[in-house]
C-alpha cells in the first residue's frame, strides 16, 4: 500500500516507461494500491476489466440454490440523512449529491465465488475486503482519446413502459444533464475537443432478483500524445468521479462525509489497468465489503432538490443485487 499522494508519482513513473500496471484508488485516497501487472498476486487480488484479467477461475461449482437475503437500511435513518442533504441543496451548497447507505447481506456465496460468477464489464476482488461488479466505466483511453460514460438513472425494467418512464422522468433528466456537464468540464481540464457523443442511452442489467434499466451518456476528448508520462497527475485531476460524488465536487464531498458518517473506503473509488499504451478503468459501485460483523452491500443514488424520499430509497434498495440469475 502506498502512502497518500505517492500513487500519483508511481503511476507517472509507470507511464513514462510504459509499464503495465493495476491501480485501485479508494474514495478518500487514504489507501491507494498501484502495482505492476506482473506483481499482482492472484491469491490476493483478482480483476477482469472487459476481458483483461488475471483470473482463470470458472463458475461451475457453486452452491445451488443461491441464497441471497438483503436487509435494507432503516428507513427513518435514511430519511434523516436525506433531510440533511435536502437542506444543503436548498441552501445552495450543492445541486447534486450522491447519498449512499450500507445494506446487510446474507448469502451462501463468499466474495471469491461472487467475483467468479458475476456478469459485469468490470470486476475486482480484494481478498477478505471486498468484491466489485461494476457496470460503470470511469475513463477509457485508446489511441490518445479519452472517454467517460456517466451512468445516472435506474428503474425496474419490468414496470409498464419502463424505458419511457425513465427517459421522461424530469428529475432523472435534470440529474443527467448536471452530471454530463460536470464530466465534460472535468475532461476539459486534461483534453481538447471534448464533446458529448451520445446522450442518455439505455442499458439493461440482469440481476438475481429482477432486470434493471439504466441510462448512460458518452463523452469524449483528445489527449496530448505524451499523456502516459502524466498518467497519475491526469487521473488525480478527475477524482473523485463526478457521478458518485456530485457538484460542485469539493463542497459536495464535505457534505457527503458529514452526512454518511463513515469513510467510503474503496467503495466509489476507481480501479483500472494501464497496459503500457491504453487504459481502462471503472468506478467501484455494485460493491460488497466484508466487515467484522459480516457482509454489507453499499449502494446509493443522486439527490437533487426535485428528489422524492420514497423514490430515492427504492432506488438504493433496487441496486442491491448479484449480477446473475438465481436457481
Amino acid at each position: 500500500m502506498l502512502l497518500p499522494m505517492n500513487w500519483i508519482n508511481q503511476l507517472n513513473a509507470f507511464g513514462r516507461v510504459a509499464t503495465p500496471c493495476l491501480f485501485v484508488l479508494d474514495f478518500e485516497l487514504k489507501k491507494p494500491l498501484v502495482l505492476p501487472l506482473n506483481a499482482v498476486n492472484g491469491e490476493a487480488i483478482r480483476f477482469n476489466f472487459r476481458g483483461m484479467t488475471n483470473s482463470t477461475a470458472g463458475s461451475a461449482s457453486y452452491p445451488i440454490p443461491v441464497h441471497f437475503n438483503a436487509t435494507p437500511p432503516d428507513f427513518q435513518k435514511y430519511r434523516k440523512a436525506f433531510d440533511l442533504v435536502m437542506a444543503a441543496l436548498q441552501y445552495g451548497n450543492s445541486y447534486l449529491l450522491n447519498l449512499t447507505f450500507p445494506t446487510r447481506l446474507e448469502t451462501n456465496l463468499d466474495l471469491s465465488e461472487i467475483f467468479n460468477r458475476s456478469k459485469a464489464p468490470y470486476r475486482l476482488w480484494l481478498k477478505d475486503r471486498c468484491v466489485v461488479f461494476s457496470p460503470e466505466c470511469f475513463v477509457r483511453i485508446e489511441n490518445d482519446e479519452i472517454a467517460t460514460f456517466p451512468m445516472k438513472g435506474t428503474i425496474d425494467a419490468d414496470l409498464p413502459d419502463a424505458a419511457q418512464q425513465l427517459l421522461e422522468n424530469r428529475k432523472e433528466l435534470a440529474e443527467h444533464y448536471t452530471i454530463v456537464d460536470l464530466l465534460r468540464n472535468d475532461l476539459s481540464q486534461i483534453a481538447e475537443d471534448v464533446r458529448v457523443e451520445r446522450f442518455r442511452y439505455i442499458e439493461r442489467v440482469s440481476t438475481i432478483r429482477k432486470p434493471l434499466l439504466q441510462t448512460s451518456s458518452e463523452i469524449r476528448g483528445k489527449l496530448p500524445e505524451n499523456w502516459q508520462e502524466n498518467l497519475g497527475t491526469m487521473l488525480s485531476r478527475l477524482l473523485p468521479a463526478g457521478s458518485i460524488s456530485g457538484a460542485p465536487k469539493e463542497k459536495t464531498v464535505e457534505i457527503i462525509q458529514q452526512t454518511e458518517g463513515e469513510p467510503r473506503g474503496y467503495y466509489t473509488g476507481v480501479c483500472g489497468v494501464f497496459d503500457g499504451t491504453n487504459l481502462d478503468s471503472a468506478i467501484m459501485i455494485r460493491f460488497i465489503e466484508k466487515r467484522a460483523d459480516g457482509l454489507w452491500f453499499r449502494s446509493g443514488g443522486g439527490i437533487t432538490v426535485n428528489s422524492v424520499l420514497e423514490d430515492e430509497y427504492r432506488e438504493l434498495v433496487d441496486k442491491v443485487y448479484l449480477p446473475f440469475k438465481g436457481v
